[in-house]
């Protein structure tokens, strides 16, 4: 039976559009993510949908409220958990959003960083495969199938529609 862990991952621009909102995950010791950069989000709660998931957790996250929200993608990850679990994504593109970004979270250090450089940050090697995906001008949703094991993607297939 296929039970993924269901998540968001918002990546919020700057009104120029020429950075997004990242968080350094450098705090705690034992997150699988450590030192790698990411997008904010996380789990959906059983009482959610997963729009409202992503403004609680970019709320949480940044301590700001995300006013225009585009969904752009989804991604099945399975085996990425550590101990092998499957996730599900949402991945968003937050355009515009009211209030100032805190600069630290209980996971580590946000900071803007150019979307030209993103690819050039530590961060999850199969996120190479999606984050173009995120930033480019087609309006159409991609829907991405990626594998992992141990840590490592295995395969990457996406349409769009």
């Amino acid at each position: 039976m296929y039970t993924p862990i269901v998540a968001t991952l918002g990546y919020i621009m700057s009104p120029d559009g020429r950075q997004t909102l990242l968080v350094h995950r450098n705090k705690r010791k034992d997150d699988q993510h450590l030192g790698k950069y990411n997008g904010l989000g996380g789990k959906m709660m059983p009482e959610e949908d997963i729009h409202t998931c992503l403004l609680r957790e970019i709320r949480e996250e940044a301590g700001i409220i995300c006013e225009n929200v585009v969904l752009r993608g989804t991604v099945n990850w399975t085996g990425f958990g550590p101990k092998g679990e499957n996730w599900f994504g949402f991945i968003y593109r937050i355009d515009s959003f009211l209030g100032t970004p805190k600069m630290t979270n209980e996971e580590g250090d946000l900071c803007w960083v150019n979307v030209a450089d993103i690819l050039d940050l530590p961060m999850w090697e199969g996120d190479r495969f999606f984050l173009p995906l995120v930033f480019d001008d087609d309006p159409r949703v991609f829907h991405g199938y990626m594998p992992y094991d141990n840590g490592r993607p295995l395969d990457w297939k996406y349409s769009r529609i």
